[in-house]
């Protein structure tokens, strides 16, 4: 399959390595064709992948990674183009971290918005789903480093969108349990996740943890 992953940092490397492990060919996508983190990905993962302008993986691709930076990525889908994402899955894995004020972090938007929505919003053509956003990059790829039952969650519109996602994160990513939380709207409840995740970081010194669901009885 030919896939783009949107972003140059340590989650679109990370996801670029796994999906070039799986066979896929990969076009890391940012602002500058020539931008020397993707050539140095480029180099060292070798065969299949490539590297090019947000709009020239967005031709390139039928699934899309969404890797920027949250306060970014609304501008990288714009300039990857309606045209060029109509109709295709983008799996959506940033959150709207605000740093300028130092860490923690805060989030913009927050409650009553959701990136995952602006996404949405940005390019109405594309089905957007909302995923792995919830735990530190490795984890992203290989659950096995948190042990237990743990969970990974989607959000989106589309429920065929969905299915295509939860197919890539079960049989290529190795998930177990995926949660279905519902449309793209609940992609406020992930996001807004970051504020307890960021603190755990801190408190914990590693984050290298994950979410584990268990139901009780009623009553």
């Amino acid at each position: 399959m030919k896939i783009a992953v949107l972003g140059t940092g340590s989650v679109g490397t990370t996801i670029g390595d796994k999906l070039i492990a799986l066979g896929h060919e990969v076009m890391m996508g940012s602002r500058d064709a020539t931008n020397p983190k993707a050539a140095a990905w480029v180099e060292a993962a070798g065969a299949g992948a490539s590297q090019g302008t947000f709009a020239a993986a967005a031709a390139f691709a039928e699934v899309l990674f969404n890797c920027t930076a949250g306060l970014h990525s609304v501008a990288a889908i714009e300039a990857a183009g309606a045209g060029n994402l109509a109709g295709k899955l983008l799996l959506d894995l940033s959150n709207p971290l605000d740093f300028s004020a130092g860490f923690p972090p805060r989030l913009n938007p927050v409650s009553s918005d959701s990136l995952g929505e602006q996404l949405q919003r940005a390019v109405p053509a594309l089905k957007v789903v909302k995923t792995l956003n919830t735990m530190a990059a490795p984890i992203m790829v290989d659950p096995s480093l948190v042990p237990g039952d743990h969970v990974v969650f989607v959000s989106g519109d589309d429920a065929e969108a969905k299915a295509q996602a939860t197919m890539i994160l079960t049989e290529g990513f190795g998930w177990k349990h995926v949660v279905d939380l519902g449309d793209i709207t609940t992609a406020r409840g992930t996001e807004g996740w970051l504020l307890l995740w960021t603190r755990l970081y801190g408190a914990l010194g590693t984050p290298f943890f994950n979410l584990e669901l268990r139901m009780g009885k009623q009553g």
